[in-house]
């Protein structure tokens, strides 16, 4: 499978409303790209084939009577954790799942824009880890090295962009799950202010901790898809002042201060900072620094953040077992962490929840001298296929802390984060390694600031272009037999 060039979503946008190209004609390349693609790259759950083929048609008609909307006829995907009208939502478990009865309010906005979703993208099980594998599904893979996991848990969602299957897609992010595949897979993933995209028919996701989000190869595409996927529900208890994230795109942001942090936040689990990545994100703060801003080491306040995380993170996990259709077939993973959520969910909970204003106040102190924190998105490269998938609960939680540190947060905090592509390191030829991997560096702001870290990465992606590198033609199907 040969993974080239693609249009971007804003030239989809363009060529469909000035008439180059028809909508089912990039509905028809996006399927016959999934089919080609789902053997070695496994990112979708399931495709709408026949539907979307009829929504193009659809869109088409639209287009030629001069109806224009933000996104027209093109074609797009979202996770699995997402209801899409007649369709199920299985998040990743095993088991036969009802269709759900209506689009959740983030896929109806999108078609209310005028996308076409192709189909729902693999996720790991609820959601819970950073990798993309399961008996349900099977493995997907990374298309810049198949050996190698994309991370999770929206690794479908940045496996479908990153094959150039899709311009962009909805993923999900609750400790990383956007930011962490849009890093190992070398895009843009933005994770926006909570609220920002509605989680409904939930209220809110994981007690707060998990928001909607996209992943695009440019910034100006996340950022197209962002604005047509956001807006609330009347149900939605997080409901943040509109933006309009895609003017951010081009436009100065002006002299900022940028606070190099490289120290994760504590946890019980030892973690090591991968060199070779701490070296790409040093190497983006100087190119930060020749573009005009001030870069110096500065680290938040984090205290102890991951005591308000873990009760929050659990009982959401408990909420979705709750309503499965057939517990029994879920990963004995799954269930000690909904043992333990309903263990969580009384008092340690509600001080959990109370606690975001008091972390709000600590950690956003960094603020009052610093506009944006500039910090590694994970501590290492992408695992192997298997590599943490084959581990029991506890070697699981280590192994995903020790690789991913950085992210979750945000997410305590409810506050926007945008990963940029930092560049590549060698794969490990002790471990059979091939390639080079993608790594990510995690642009983190205040309360409402997406516009700002827009702004931002696009300077960075005019400055570096790493939109213009798509992953190599793969010999490396038999690296993927071997994994």
């Amino acid at each position: 499978m040969t993974f080239d060039r693609s249009p971007s979503l804003a030239d989809c946008v363009r060529a469909l409303a000035e008439g180059e190209m028809t909508s089912r004609h990039l509905v028809e390349r996006a399927l016959a790209r999934i089919e080609a693609a789902q053997p070695s790259v496994n990112a979708f759950r399931l495709v709408r084939a026949e539907a979307a083929l009829a929504e193009a048609d659809a869109a088409d008609r639209a287009l030629a009577s001069g109806a224009r909307l933000p996104l027209l006829g093109v074609p797009v995907a979202v996770k699995d954790d997402m209801d899409v009208a007649g369709e199920p939502t299985a998040f990743g478990c095993a088991g036969d799942f009802p269709p759900a009865a209506e689009d959740g309010e983030a896929v109806r906005r999108l078609r209310a824009a005028g996308a076409v979703v192709v189909g729902k993208t693999n996720t790991c099980e609820l959601g819970q880890w950073p990798f993309t594998e399961g008996p349900a599904f099977g493995a997907t893979r990374n298309p810049w090295h198949l050996g190698h996991t994309p991370g999770g848990s929206s690794g479908g969602s940045a496996a479908a962009v990153a094959a150039g299957l899709v311009p962009a897609a909805l993923g999900s992010d609750g400790a990383g799950s956007v930011r962490i595949p849009a890093s190992w897979t070398h895009l843009v993933g933005i994770k926006p202010q909570r609220g920002r995209i509605s989680t409904w028919p939930r209220a809110e996701s994981f007690q707060g901790i998990t928001v909607n989000g996209t992943l695009a190869r440019t910034v100006a595409d996340a950022a197209l898809l962002l604005d047509a996927a956001s807006g609330n529900h009347a149900g939605d208890l997080h409901r943040p002042p509109a933006l309009d994230v895609s003017a951010a795109v081009g436009r100065d942001p002006g002299r900022l201060r940028i606070a190099l942090s490289l120290k994760p936040p504590f946890t019980a689990v030892p973690v090591r900072l991968d060199p070779r990545i701490r070296e790409r994100v040093r190497a983006l703060g100087e190119r930060l620094a020749a573009l005009g801003h001030v870069v110096e080491e500065a680290d938040p306040r984090y205290g102890q953040i991951g005591l308000s995380f873990v009760p929050r993170a659990t009982a959401g996990v408990a909420e979705w077992v709750r309503d499965a259709p057939d517990p029994a077939l879920l990963d004995r993973r799954t269930h000690e962490s909904a043992r333990l959520g309903r263990l969580l969910a009384g008092a340690p909970l509600r001080v959990a929840r109370r606690a975001e204003a008091a972390l709000q106040r600590r950690v956003g102190a960094l603020f009052t001298d610093h506009d944006v924190v500039l910090a590694p998105t994970t501590a290492a490269p992408p695992p192997r296929i298997g590599t943490l998938a084959r581990m029991n609960g506890w070697h699981t939680d280590r192994a995903m802390i020790a690789a991913c540190p950085y992210a979750w947060p945000w997410n305590v905090l409810g506050w926007p984060g945008v990963n940029v592509p930092a560049g590549f390191v060698d794969s490990d030829v002790s471990q059979g390694g091939t390639g080079a991997l993608p790594v990510g560096a995690q642009l983190l702001g205040p309360a409402h600031s997406e516009a700002l870290l827009v702004s931002l990465a696009a300077q960075l992606e005019a400055d570096l272009g790493w939109h213009e590198l798509w992953p190599p033609p793969h010999a490396a199907a038999g690296d993927a037999q071997a994994a």
